[in-house]
């Protein structure tokens, strides 16, 4: 009778373990509710390869000198910690999740890199529970609310813009055109034409359609405290910005500019000039400009405290200046220190 006993209590404990296991293993799959109004990373990031993306004061970004795994640091650069074996780009972050294209072919080390894993991923912020919600080619995207809004590819169909929700129950097309879906404030997505002509556009994400804001000639809109910065094709590339409310145009530089990342207080560009191109930095109004970088530079992205630029050319060293204050390059040596200690190189 006592063996007996000793066997049901035995049977409920395992069965009531079997069941907490099961209830957290549900509750740490479920993906919690953004707000409608929820952004994953900035325009001018995500139009610079998406490699930094700062979220509640932690930076997760791609360190090229660990052939692009994901990493995350404090936004002044402190305590660093590897969160992934595979090339990470297009980095967005809001609740508790990550989202991000990872291709173990681009780079890594490990099972992940001997056998290619490609896609567009979900993970904690802590790196753990990677889940792949899209086995597909992906150009760029951006989070807007619970949808990831991206630039699909691949073998057999053209290019052309999807949304997938982040618990991965809806992967739809949003329009039978090619746009960048990057530029999006409060639930609304800034674009311009791609196809008919170059205005800037409205989506709407409730009803993911479209409305004409200021029929001009502009590419790579961003987005910035009721402006829309952009750079103007019939003006040779010179960026410029349009006032949403008043609805007027300011020029801000006459340079001819290839990217451009717009911040707190600074717009972060890089200038196009035979004889001495350059990285600047500008106010926002356009004021104040200044060189920060002799040469030519790509993939400038932003943070609270630093911008990181690379040298066209070398898809692995990092550069970094304080975003704010005077300008200082150096390079990204803490990043090269943290891919040393766990390449052991």
């Amino acid at each position: 009778m006592k063996t007996n006993i000793k066997v049901l209590i035995f049977l409920g404990i395992l069965i009531l373990g079997l069941g907490l296991s099961l209830f957290f293993s549900y509750r740490s799959s479920q993906v919690p509710d953004n707000p409608d109004s929820a952004t994953g990373n900035t325009a001018g990031n995500l139009n610079n390869g998406g490699l930094f993306c700062e979220d509640e004061g932690v930076v997760f970004f791609s360190n090229t000198y660990d052939s692009g795994c994901l990493y995350s640091m404090n936004a002044d650069e402190t305590d660093m910690k590897k969160l992934s074996t595979s090339t990470v780009s297009s980095i967005n972050a809001a609740g508790n999740h990550l989202y991000y294209f990872m291709d173990s072919g681009s780079g890594g080390t490990g099972l992940g890199y001997i056998i290619r894993t490609f896609g567009i991923y979900r993970s904690g912020k802590d790196g753990e529970n990677t889940t792949c919600l899209l086995k597909d080619g992906c150009i760029t995207m951006q989070l807007v609310g619970n949808h990831l809004y991206y630039q699909r590819y691949n073998n057999k169909d053209f290019t052309n813009v999807y949304k997938i929700k982040t618990d991965k129950s809806e992967n739809v097309p949003v329009a039978d055109f090619l746009f960048n879906p990057v530029a999006a404030h409060n639930g609304t997505i800034y674009y311009n034409g791609q196809d008919r002509d170059h205005y800037l556009y409205a989506l709407d994400t409730a009803t993911d359609e479209s409305r004409v804001v200021y029929e001009g000639n502009l590419w790579y809109p961003a987005y910035h405290e009721g402006y829309i910065y952009f750079m103007d094709v019939s003006g040779n590339y010179r960026l410029c910005r349009y006032h949403l409310t008043d609805q007027y145009v300011e020029v801000l530089t006459d340079d001819r500019v290839d990217t451009f990342n717009v911040g707190t207080s600074y717009i972060y560009y890089q200038k196009n000039d035979p004889d001495a191109p350059g990285i600047w930095r500008m106010r926002l109004d356009g004021s104040g400009a200044e060189l920060v970088a002799e040469g030519i530079y790509r993939n400038i992205n932003l943070t609270s405290r630093y911008a990181y630029f690379q040298a066209f050319g070398d898809d692995v060293t990092i550069y970094h200046t304080p975003v704010e204050g005077v300008v200082n390059v150096t390079e990204f040596t803490p990043a090269l220190a943290a891919a040393m200690e766990e390449t052991g190189k």
